[in-house]
This record gives structure tokens, sequence and C-alpha cells, in this order.
């Protein structure tokens, strides 16, 4: 089985920072992949999974992070994450989320 390592930079665009709710969605985004997915920023780690690893990273808005993933589905579950990153976390279904 390949175990590929995907990153990418995303930016936290939404000016009250990766509070609770973008956190969760961010979690739950994350746990649909077989792959290890990771944040980095400001020196920390924090497992993609887990909503409060998430909020340990107090990212601001403007704050850059790299996502990672390693495994089977790390391509597809960067892209995915990045997409969050992409609408702010709005629905692409077309609702807004309040900012």
């Amino acid at each position: 089985m390949i175990q590929e390592t995907v990153s990418r930079e995303v930016v936290v665009g939404i000016r009250e920072g990766l509070h609770a709710r973008p956190a969760d969605q961010l979690a739950r985004e994350a746990r649909k992949w077989q792959s290890r997915i990771e944040f980095v920023g400001s020196g920390q780690r924090a497992d993609g999974k887990s909503i409060l690893e998430l909020l340990t990273l107090a990212a601001e808005a403007g704050t850059r992070l790299v996502v990672e993933a390693t495994g089977p589905d790390a391509r597809e579950a960067v892209e995915a994450i990045g997409g969050l990153f992409a609408r702010n976390f709005a629905d692409p279904a077309g609702s807004t989320e309040h900012t």
C-alpha cells in the first residue's frame, strides 16, 4: 500500500480565526479520509481529526498553516480540506456562514 505524503499551505481567512465551528468542520472532513492528517503552524503540530488539537493552534485570521496528509487518499484529503479554507468554511451548496 502506498503511503504518499502530500502537503499544502492554507491561510485562515475567517476574521474570527480558527474557532470551534470551523475546527469542527475540519475535524469532520479529516475523519472522512483514511490518511493521517496534521496541521502545522507556529512550531506546533495538531491532529486534523481532533477538534481540541486544532483549537490549540490558536490560528488567528491571516495565519498560514500547512496541512499534511499521509496515506492512500492523501491527495484527495488535502484537496478537500484546502477547499474548506478556500471557501472560508462556507457551505458549497450556497448557504453562507455568519462571519
